[in-house]
């Protein structure tokens, strides 16, 4: 398999010494992963399969926020306290993914600092993303003209 997305922004010792960290998991479709607000110790990486993010809108259903499949990233709120996930996310078909358990690649990046500096501008990266596309989706459900954006 071709590195993309996160696999493909870190080089390659980084990437090696990371990858030994991860385990392989499995999500059957309609798996929820994580809930908004949970407690967040772990991230995984996509390899196939695609999952939503979706944001709780009171009084409605989850607003799908972003889909996300093979490469990307899945889950950053790991790395910034309160620790807790600020979406959720559910499986949309069946997932393989590795895992990796946020507080070994904490130790990881102290002692690797090209990993940590890659690490780190990704999921700034991806934070950006995330928050646009919130912001999107939110003001297409309660913006008096959606989000403006072309039909």
């Amino acid at each position: 398999m071709k590195d993309t997305g996160i696999l493909a922004a870190i080089p390659e010792g980084p990437r090696e010494r990371l990858m030994a960290l991860g385990h392989e998991m499995s999500f059957p479709a309609g798996t929820r992963i994580f809930e908004e607000g949970g407690r967040a110790d772990r991230f995984w990486i996509i390899h196939t399969g695609g999952v939503n993010l979706d944001i709780h809108v009171p009084g409605r259903r989850a607003a799908v926020v972003e889909t996300l499949g093979a490469g990307r990233l899945l889950g950053w709120s790991w790395l910034c306290p309160p620790h807790q996930w600020h979406l959720g996310a559910e499986a949309t078909s069946p997932v393989r993914a590795w895992e990796f358990n946020a507080a070994e690649v904490l130790e990881l990046c102290e002692r690797d600092h090209e990993l940590d500096h890659a690490l780190l501008a990704y999921v700034i990266e991806v934070i950006g993303r995330r928050l646009r596309a919130a912001r999107t989706r939110l003001l297409d459900l309660y913006g008096p003209y959606g989000s403006g954006s072309p039909g």
